[in-house]
């Protein structure tokens, strides 16, 4: 693995195998090896997994940053739950990619699963109008590469 730096604003918080982390300055870290972590808007709190996409996405955080009975519970949640989105959804490029989500979080390659379910929730946002475009994204951009 190569070395990742990132740079954290003040206030921001990063969980680092299953530890959460705030940061009282703006910090810029480097990590020198194999970590499961998220940071700032990536950290999705519990009261915010109200619509089935965003429980998806939080049980997927479960199964990347949890503890490890948490990480298998969270996995086997996200099982349940993007079952049930396939089921209701009517297409076909969501089931798609919830099916590529599931694969890579069993490979245990969660935080790319997590990147999926992103555009998941953004489609799902501009189902339900929250925003304008429901046509799930090919792509994201995220403040870092891939870092395991």
């Amino acid at each position: 693995m190569s070395n990742l730096v990132l740079e954290l604003r003040q206030g921001e918080v990063m969980i680092v195998n299953g530890a959460p982390i705030r940061f009282r300055t703006r910090s810029r870290i480097e990590l020198t090896a194999k970590a499961r972590f998220l940071f700032g808007k990536q950290i999705m709190p519990p009261d915010q997994a109200a619509s089935p996409a965003r429980r998806i996405y939080f049980a997927l955080q479960s199964a990347y940053i949890g503890s490890e009975s948490e990480r298998e519970a969270g996995l086997d949640a996200a099982r349940h739950f993007i079952g049930e989105f396939q089921e209701a959804t009517t297409s076909d490029m969501v089931r798609m990619i919830l099916d590529q989500a599931l694969v890579a979080a069993e490979q245990d390659d969660c935080y790319q699963a997590l990147k999926l379910v992103r555009r998941i929730i953004q489609y799902e946002d501009a189902v339900l109008g929250k925003t304008t475009d429901a046509t799930p994204q090919q792509g994201t951009h995220d403040r870092h590469a891939q870092h395991e």
